[in-house]
């Protein structure tokens, strides 16, 4: 079972709170989740096609990201995502922080970084990608 640090949205962690994967997250409560937006040094952006299992299957992303495992920060749940989704094994020296935004029961971490990563190296996640493209 995936557990989660809960954070009030100021993305203050709430001490003695763990929140569990596919269960409800209580009002005012959230968990975090990272995203990384891929650019290429030749100027193409990397996005993926979603897995068909998944909610919004088919549907193509401009970022790789997920939930922070509990005690997990922003970028280091950016580094684990991207590395897990993409194959691309950043540091976190490599990634910038663009803002984060609230959602209904999330907070989102975005990230960018800039790779001159091998393109035709990216490796899929069974389950979370099926298909992706470096677009201009």
């Amino acid at each position: 079972m995936e557990l989660w640090d809960a954070c009030d949205k100021n993305f203050n962690k709430l001490a003695g709170v763990t929140l569990y994967r596919r269960e409800e997250i209580p009002k005012g409560m959230y968990h975090l989740v990272s995203d990384v937006i891929v650019k290429h040094t030749d100027g193409s952006w990397l996005i993926m096609q979603r897995d068909y299992r998944k909610n919004y299957g088919g549907m193509w992303e401009a970022t790789a990201g997920g939930s922070a495992l509990q005690n997990e920060l922003p970028i280091e749940c950016a580094v684990r995502e991207l590395r897990e989704e993409t194959g691309i094994a950043l540091c976190a020296k490599d990634l910038v922080e663009l803002g984060r935004v609230v959602g209904n029961d999330t907070i989102y971490v975005e990230f960018m970084c800039i790779t001159d990563w091998e393109k035709n190296s990216v490796r899929l996640h069974d389950g979370e990608t099926s298909a992706y493209k470096w677009v201009a």
